[in-house]
């Protein structure tokens, strides 16, 4: 496997693992993450030695989301082709015909959380924890959480996560259907290597066609909506409440929204 800057690989025995390497920053979606994680995963749809693929976080967070830092000077239309710009890494991971593992160790926010919801399966950590943060620093969902977290959990639930910004534990995760298993923060790696080690001795073809067929059925509207999202996310890099919510996340105190 490449070498990479904000990613780690490691592929053995038909498993690939891609472990997140931002721990300074809580493992955030920066753009050259994104593009890495893009071209990693172009190659091991290529590997006929790869069978399954794990990602998880190096250090104590699975990632927390977007880059705040890098989004407070964003122009108009800038945020649009922002989302834009990552939406061929999220349709890659509904598209690819392996299965791929969510990990989580620690936090899941914002994007974070929306990116273990393109992944085919989820096992936790005890301590880990969700959070559709968006809310608190005046923006909306992203990475197609608008789309996912409603078909797992219902409308009305996901409206709650995502309107209050409320984070929920593993437990929680699980009971709601978001989550498959939850271990100590101990065994989580060899959890997540056991499922895999499973599914990589199954008939490849066969699972292959299962994800692509179910996900082409189940998201038919899904680039709609990752239009609207990028449109809406842009408005939202505008405004003075997205201002403040980043200025007071950075001085760790609560915001003063004003809808402006």
């Amino acid at each position: 496997m490449m070498e990479y800057k904000s990613l780690l690989t490691e592929k053995k025995e038909g498993i690939l693992t891609i472990r997140f390497n931002e721990p300074d920053k809580r493992n955030a979606l920066i753009m050259e993450m994104r593009n890495e994680l893009l071209d990693c995963l172009d190659r091991a749809e290529d590997d006929e030695q790869v069978k399954c693929i794990i990602l998880t976080g190096e250090g104590k967070a699975f990632s927390a989301g977007g880059d705040l830092s890098a989004l407070k000077e964003l122009q108009p239309l800038q945020g649009r082709k922002r989302l834009q710009a990552s939406q061929p890494l999220m349709l890659k991971m509904l598209e690819i015909e392996k299965p791929i593992i969510a990990a989580v160790n620690g936090a899941a926010a914002g994007a974070g959380f929306s990116l273990t919801l393109l992944c085919d399966l989820i096992v936790a950590a005890e301590d880990a924890f969700f959070v559709q943060s968006f809310v608190n620093v005046g923006l909306i969902p992203d990475f197609a959480a608008m789309h996912f977290l409603p078909i797992l959990i219902g409308s009305q639930k996901a409206k709650e996560l995502m309107f209050t910004g409320d984070r929920i534990s593993a437990a929680e995760a699980k009971q709601l259907g978001i989550v498959n298993r939850v271990v100590s923060k101990e065994s989580l790696l060899e959890e997540a290597i056991n499922m895999a080690e499973t599914m990589a001795k199954k008939a490849p073809v066969s699972i292959g066609l299962t994800k692509k067929i179910m996900n082409q059925h189940l998201n038919r509207d899904l680039r709609v909506l990752l239009e609207l999202e990028a449109q809406g996310q842009d408005i939202c890099f505008q405004t003075e409440d997205f201002k403040e919510g980043v200025q007071a996340f950075f001085e760790k105190r609560e915001p003063t929204f004003t809808g402006k």
